[in-house]
């Protein structure tokens, strides 16, 4: 099918990429020349697994990029809108761009085409999309709109689109839902899983995926209750690693035995720092508004997003326990993406406490495998960025793990105890077994378990180095 994305941000260019790697033609749109001409160029402006050879395979064959919406709608079966939602200062999404994207396809409405939400939008949204579209012109039997909601995981996109749990498609016409089960046949009919270069099916895949038919509505909501309850496991689970913590207990215990509770399961129960990335917070307080909206006080959300902001900030009072004073310390910072597996670094709890560690008068190294450059835009002359792990850790008075990169669950513990000042290691991602840190010399600290602490005299050599220094 010929297939227009609008919007080359995250969900566009991978959305773009993989409806290429399923057969159809593709032509993605944005209005910012520079970023088409970067991937004209082959560069590819995110990190993400198995993207770049995506582009690679497909970059001026079934995949073309443009800043003419108008001629791409033209030539296009389905267009997809994937452009921005931000949160307004009242917590709504800004559906501007939303809007602005139906006004102009509505002049290329040449014959029948289906209009795809895959922005993460509000309830609603659909019925205002064909409404404007309506309203410039176009006519009402020559278009649907249908909602295509994207359940992307950043770090694992590619697989996450090629290989999902399901396809959820909100349609009010058997024709649109016709061309939807078009553009998604290639997964659910199997085909794409028996090419010798499909991407590689990740090991808890199942397939096919299950292709859910609603109403536009109900695709709207799916989208917006489905992340408000992953981040309530989360914010539920953080909760209980502070329990854990004033009886003894050890939350890694406690999550097992819940997590194997069917009814459950395992995922999305990690206790940490707390989540963060472009969609939990802002859906979170999209789901809510919508919510008071209609009349409802979503009080749930409420705490879900306490609960989230107070994790950091009870990791703070940890460090700050450790050290007794902020202001001089150095630090060795390991991780500032708000997650593993990706250089995204918006509303990065890891970034938030490295903003706030500087504001208490701390000197900081840090090293990120993926979000250092981004990093340095927004992160001041008071954070030196490190060539590896070991760089950052060198001379510090204490390492702080804020990112779950595979990388820093499997460091060289004697090489990184041999640069550390003290060996002090904070880690707000229970990368590792408390008892194998003690045995390598380091005091660490985690989040729901108890404190591990280095044999006396490790820790008194540590102190004398520390004199000697």
């Amino acid at each position: 099918m010929r297939v227009a994305v609008v919007g080359s941000g995250y969900v566009g260019l991978v959305s773009g990429a993989c409806f290429a790697d399923l057969g159809h033609e593709v032509i993605l749109v944005d209005n910012d020349e520079n970023k088409l001409a970067a991937l004209r160029n082959g560069e590819v402006p995110i990190h993400e697994k198995f993207l770049p050879e995506l582009l690679e395979r497909h970059r001026g064959e079934r995949i073309k990029f443009s800043g003419d919406l108008l001629a791409a709608t033209r030539e296009s079966d389905a267009v997809f809108i994937a452009v921005g939602t931000p949160p307004t200062e009242s917590g709504d999404a800004d559906l501007s761009y939303v809007e602005s994207v139906a006004h102009e396809i509505s002049a290329g409405i040449n014959g029948y085409k289906v209009v795809v939400e895959k922005s993460t939008v509000p309830v609603y949204t659909s019925q205002w999309i064909r409404t404007i579209i309506t309203r410039n012109g176009a006519d009402p039997a020559q278009f649907d709109v249908a909602s295509n909601p994207e359940f992307l995981r950043e770090g694992t996109a590619v697989t996450d689109f090629l290989y999902p749990d399901r396809i959820v498609v909100g349609v009010e016409t058997e024709r649109a839902a016709e061309v939807m089960r078009e553009l998604y046949g290639p997964l659910t009919s199997e085909w794409y899983y028996g090419r010798a270069d499909a991407i590689p099916r990740p090991e808890a895949a199942k397939v096919p995926p299950r292709l859910i038919i609603t109403s536009t509505k109900s695709a709207e909501l799916i989208k917006h209750a489905s992340n408000a309850f992953l981040a309530m496991k989360i914010s539920f689970m953080n909760a209980v690693a502070s329990i854990c913590e004033s009886v003894g207990a050890n939350v890694e215990q406690v999550k097992d035995g819940i997590g194997t509770d069917t009814r459950i399961g395992p995922r999305f129960m990690n206790p940490g720092i707390g989540y963060g990335g472009s969609c939990f917070p802002k859906d979170l307080m999209a789901f809510r508004a919508v919510a008071k909206e209609n009349g409802y006080d979503f009080r749930l959300l409420d705490e879900v997003i306490r609960i989230n902001e107070e994790q950091r900030h009870r990791f703070l009072r940890k460090v700050r326990s450790v050290l007794w004073t902020f202001r001089g310390k150095r630090l060795g910072v390991l991780g500032l993406a708000f997650k593993g597996g990706t250089d995204d670094i918006r509303e990065s709890p890891a970034l938030l406490m490295v903003q706030e560690l500087l504001r208490e008068g701390c000197h900081i190294s840090a090293y990120d495998p993926a979000a250092m450059e981004r990093a340095k835009e927004v992160l001041n002359s008071g954070v030196e960025f490190a060539a590896d792990p070991y760089q950052a850790a060198k001379g510090a008075d204490a390492v702080l793990i804020l990112t779950e990169w595979e990388e820093f669950a499997n460091l060289d513990l004697d090489r990184l105890r041999s640069v550390v000042k003290y060996p002090i290691v904070l880690d707000g991602r229970n990368l590792y077994d408390p008892a194998v840190m003690v045995e390598h010399g380091f005091s660490y600290y985690s989040v729901g378990r108890a404190v591990a602490l280095a044999e006396e005299s490790t820790t008194a050599s540590g102190l004398k180095k520390r004199e000697r220094a």
